[in-house]
């Protein structure tokens, strides 16, 4: 599967990560119809993996094309393989050698990866760490195409057309697919939240994060929204967008969870209209220069690219508007989930409510500010806030967390008139 959290390969890149020469390919990609006998080559596979390893193989799964009933696919059975430390090759590439896998790929900076092709059978067997950001991507991707047809169909269709043309790595037609590959999880991700929305809307409604903390910045930051229009992108359960009504706002709330949504119109339906959108894509249901403000509370980190988001907003925002936002905090994430270079575009897995599996990008600040320079944004102000005094004591611990430790990051920056 391509990579979510970087640019595509160059040469450089992809003579760097195999251990031997690349294949060069320099022809069209050939598709197989899907094969009945796929499951079962991975099952032959999964339990000689299991045999040489042991304990140490702690997830084996079948994921790519092969995994999913009807599909198309390159005739290679993709298998996931998690370790305790995909980087101690001590613990498994001898073992694994000795019986005829050949190591092939090492990226030892990139989620740790390494792949091996088969001594038989022709496979991809991909090895990972478990804290790797890959595991949750690779199931989405698989179990929504199981599940959904027209999803299937979808991504099918930009297969073939992309197989028919010719590459030199067969990586670049790999990368090629990465767009319809995002759109398609980020549903996948979007349905997940249908199914806690009731347990989320919950948790945000009294956390000490989002309710006396997170809230109460956006709102500070937004000014006097009186008579103004305002939209609130990732509305979610909805109580951003009734603190902005009650300041005065004319309030649209958009989410790409028709859960939140539902939740949203039934708490908040009242004071503020709310539609299901996602703002990866174009938000064409709005004109150009209609808005006044933009709220997007804690949701621009769930995207790994900016550019075409900030391009719609600064566009149905009016010259001189405001976008405020929230982020995970770049320096709180860094130390937090233990990584090794701050300046890397990651994908990261968190819970949120507690249990509740999420995924995010973590990023340098520099790249957020380039980002927002590079769409038509000046950046206004930059805020690192403290609680409301009001939980030191119904919730000390979480007080005294967000007194001295960075947790989200505020911004409020103003649309440039220039074109």
């Amino acid at each position: 599967m391509p990579k979510p959290d970087r640019d595509d390969y160059t040469e450089e890149d992809i003579d760097n990560a195999w251990v031997d020469q690349a294949p060069v390919l320099n022809s069209t990609v050939t598709l197989a119809e899907y094969d009945p006998e796929w499951p079962g080559l991975f099952d032959r596979e999964a339990k000689r993996i299991r045999g040489i390893l042991g304990e140490r193989a702690l997830i084996l799964e079948h994921v790519g094309s092969t995994s999913v009933p009807g599909l198309c696919a390159k005739p290679i059975i993709d298998i996931m393989l998690i370790v305790a430390d995909s980087n101690d090759e001590d613990a498994y590439v001898p073992q694994l050698e000795a019986e005829g896998y050949r190591l092939v790929i090492r990226e030892p900076e990139w989620e740790k990866h390494r792949s091996f092709k088969g001594p038989d059978t022709n496979i991809n067997l991909h090895v990972y760490s478990p804290d790797n950001g890959q595991t949750e991507r690779y199931r989405l991707f698989r179990d929504r195409l199981i599940a959904h047809e027209d999803e299937l169909k979808l991504y099918e269709a930009k297969k073939r057309e992309l197989a028919a043309r010719t590459w030199k790595y067969i990586q670049h037609y790999a990368d090629a697919k990465t767009e319809v590959i995002d759109e398609i999880i980020e549903r996948a991700r979007a349905a997940q939240y249908d199914g806690f929305a009731r347990h989320y809307a919950a948790h945000a409604e009294t956390s000490s994060t989002n309710a006396h903390y997170d809230r109460p910045a956006i709102v500070e930051l937004a000014g006097d929204v009186a008579g103004k229009r305002v939209l609130d992108v990732g509305s979610a359960a909805g109580h951003l967008s009734a603190l902005l009504a009650a300041k005065g706002a004319d309030v649209l709330g958009v989410d790409a969870s028709a859960g939140m949504v539902a939740i949203a119109r039934e708490k908040f339906g009242d004071v503020a209209t709310f539609e299901i959108a996602d703002v990866s894509q174009p938000l064409t249901f709005l004109e150009d220069g209609s808005i006044d403000v933009i709220a997007a509370s804690l949701v621009l980190h769930y995207l790994k690219e900016w550019g075409p988001t900030l391009a719609e907003f600064r566009r149905v925002l009016k010259p001189g508007g405001l976008l405020v936002f929230s982020v995970h905090h770049p320096g709180e994430d860094w130390r937090w989930f233990e990584k090794d270079n701050y300046f890397k575009l990651e994908l990261l897995d968190d819970e949120f409510p507690p249990g509740q599996k999420v995924q995010f990008y973590r990023r340098p600040l520099s790249w957020t500010f380039g980002a927002v320079r590079d769409a038509g944004f000046a950046v206004d102000r930059l805020v690192e806030p403290m609680p409301d005094e009001s939980i030191e004591e119904t919730d000390p611990r979480w007080y005294a967390n967000l007194r001295t430790k960075p947790r989200f990051l505020y911004f409020r920056t103003v649309r440039e008139s220039r074109p």
